[in-house]
């Protein structure tokens, strides 16, 4: 693997490009755009990452002024690759914005993809991104985002979407320009970084971008770009003052006032709007809002009443979250505004106290405490006291769940913090369900998952199957988290298959009666709709038998194998059940006394021989069939 990889960094490509180039198409389908100043420790590993794309491409590396050393190293790549690698130098500009517009103007890709020198792409995340593009017509391909010391955005990677919507999808809340973008469309449309900018100049470019694309693609199935935080907190994000609440809100009224120019009014730009006063207006309201001295307050809360004076509109209120409704009717009152960040900042403190099962019931119980602690470090008078109006219970499904349902809200009882609540787990549909503590106060609601902090006396309550579905409370590893496993989706199914007694019976048929039970310290008997059906496997092959299985009483089951239709081998048996999830497939046990006797026959010249037995060591159902044929057995004799 190693060697492939320095050979396609040598030749400058990794095999067949992704884009076919025909008639009348530019020889380069992804023109990727490096800005370049003062990088050089990590320039090697991104320029390395960007050669063995598999895809036509061409790297322009735009020099801004470096001064150590960096854009020597770039001439050296360009004269090992030449006609892939191009070097432009310029004098420093301060930011980004300038050298990736000389880049984008040198640019002949059909495609440009923008790649800051400190971070690096996974080796086939142009190829994808590319394919993805090719497949839909896209003027904007997304992929997905990691970051190693950095935050990197999440929400609109959940899935690949080969079209998605952008008033629908949440691929508007990513606004770097680390994206595949259609040169054609950018240039169509004058799309360009702003260069007066140091800080923000991407969200305008992506902002614009995205308002003229037909068609945006998403590539969440592979680790694309990776974001590097840099050790030295050198890069103009890592400066300080670069997040400064009062220069971000005049920064972002650029991409507001093109969203307003290009978009109409309506659920589209409500959409669009509601990103930018959410993320980038309200969001400085919250905890830098009490990190900030009084006058600086004032400006902040001047400045977030101006863009939603102008931007607010009833679709955008609606989309908000409630604290940002609440923050919005407290603009003009300080002290509330500083109350509310209190609320929004402080610590959930819980404590799981009790989880049982009610006495012949379908419900779980649990019970605890929280309370809101607002941090000591911020206000000089000291933390505010928070007083907890109430609690309740949230069952959030986990994003991979089937079917992907709303969550499920359980009300609480009880004062001071202290509450409990019964989930009915005969309504909770199928799936792994993770329960938070959702805690109001003042109309706030603060949400946590519940269970990492516990009374060392609460113990993982006994699964227990509910109407039909096996329910499996269990804490999470490694942060001891309490969920409720319905179904057996990620928890192993405690239960037991045990052989009562075994026969032959006409047509070489093994006869089979046992019972099944599912538990762990207090076993209980399935049902009779749960059994599904017996199945062998064969331990050599893999290859599968299934038979039928009568289910009765008690957890009772009997089947009848033909076991003609076993192929010589070794054949483990299986009770299949259906617990409201997969499958749970139970290893039949048995000890030696109700095993069948070995038993043989003829088929035509061929002496069969099927011989039951319990398994060594943990006693379990398994058949040895083998077939021998007269004349080896003849020659056995006669030797």
């Amino acid at each position: 693997m190693a060697r492939a990889i320095l050979q396609r960094v040598r030749t400058g490509h990794g095999g067949e490009p992704a884009g076919a180039t025909g008639a009348g198409r530019s020889a380069v389908d992804v023109s990727v755009i490096v800005p370049l100043h003062d990088c050089r420790p990590y320039l090697d590993r991104c320029l390395t990452s960007l050669l063995v794309q598999r895809v036509a491409k061409e790297i322009v590396v735009v020099d801004d002024g470096s001064t150590d050393g960096g854009g020597e190293l770039a001439d050296l790549y360009a004269a090992c690759h030449p006609g892939i690698v191009r070097v432009v130098h310029q004098e420093a500009s301060g930011g980004a914005g300038r050298p990736r517009n000389t880049g984008l103007s040198l640019a002949r890709g059909r495609y440009v993809f923008f790649c800051d020198a400190d971070d690096y792409l996974g080796p086939e995340a142009l190829e994808r991104m590319l394919a993805m593009a090719e497949r839909n017509g896209s003027d904007i391909v997304l992929g997905k985002i990691v970051g190693h010391g950095r935050r990197a955005p999440a929400s609109m990677f959940q899935e690949n979407a080969e079209r998605a919507p952008l008033e629908d999808s949440a691929v508007y809340n990513s606004l770097t320009c680390f994206k595949l973008f259609r040169r054609e469309m950018l240039e169509r449309h004058g799309v360009r970084f702003d260069e007066v900018l140091t800080v923000g100049e991407d969200i305008v470019f992506t902002a614009h971008a995205y308002c003229h694309a037909e068609v945006i693609s998403v590539v969440a199935d592979y680790d694309c770009y990776h974001l590097v935080d840099r050790p030295d907190g050198t890069s103009i994000m890592q400066r300080e003052g670069s997040r400064d609440p009062l220069s971000w809100m005049r920064m972002i009224r650029k991409p507001i006032e093109l969203v307003a120019a290009h978009v109409q009014p309506g659920p589209l730009r409500d959409h669009l709007l509601r990103r930018h006063l959410r993320l980038d207006a309200l969001a400085h309201l919250g905890r830098s809002f009490l990190e900030a001295g009084e006058i600086e307050r004032k400006e902040i809360a001047a400045e977030v009443a101006d863009l939603c004076e102008r931007w607010l509109t009833d679709g955008v209120r609606e989309r908000l979250p409630p604290v940002d409704r609440h923050r919005i009717a407290a603009l003009e009152d300080i002290d509330r505004l500083v109350r509310l960040a209190h609320i929004e900042s402080a610590a959930v403190r819980r404590e799981l106290m009790g989880l049982r099962w009610d006495a012949g019931s379908t419900a779980l119980t649990v019970s605890g405490r929280v309370a809101l602690e607002a941090p000591a470090a911020l206000g000089a008078a000291g933390p505010p006291e928070l007083a907890v109006d109430g609690v309740t219970l949230v069952l959030r499904p986990r994003p991979d769940g089937d079917p992907p349902g709303a969550a499920v809200v359980v009300p609480a009882s009880g004062e001071g913090g202290q509450f409990t609540g019964t989930i009915d787990l005969a309504a909770l549909p199928s799936g792994v369900w993770d329960v938070h503590a959702a805690v109001e106060c003042e109309g706030i609601v603060r949400t946590a998952r519940l269970g990492a902090d516990r009374d060392g006396a609460v113990a993982r309550p006994e699964p227990r199957v509910v109407g039909g579905t096996i329910v499996l409370p269990y804490f999470t590893r490694p942060h001891g988290n309490l969920s409720i496993d319905a179904g057996g989706h990620v928890c192993t199914v405690p239960g037991t298959a045990r052989l009562t007694r075994s026969g032959w019976a006409a047509g070489h048929r093994l006869v089979l009666a046992g019972e099944a039970t599912v538990g762990r310290r207090r076993p209980e008997p399935v049902g009779t709709r749960a059994v599904r059906r017996l199945v062998w496997r064969d331990r050599h092959s893999g290859r599968e038998v299934e038979a039928p299985v009568a289910a009765g009483p008690g957890g009772g089951f009997t089947a009848r194998q033909a076991i003609g239709r076993l192929a010589a081998g070794t054949w483990d048996a299986y009770l299949e059940l259906d617990l409201g999830g997969p499958p749970v497939r139970l290893r039949i046990d048995t000890a030696a006394e109700p095993v069948a006797p070995a038993r043989t026959w003829w088929r035509g010249t061929v002496r069969w021989t099927a011989r039951p037995y319990g398994t060594a060591g943990k006693g379990r159902l398994s058949v040895v069939v083998r077939a021998v044929p007269l004349r080896t057995l003849l020659r056995r004799m006669f030797r």
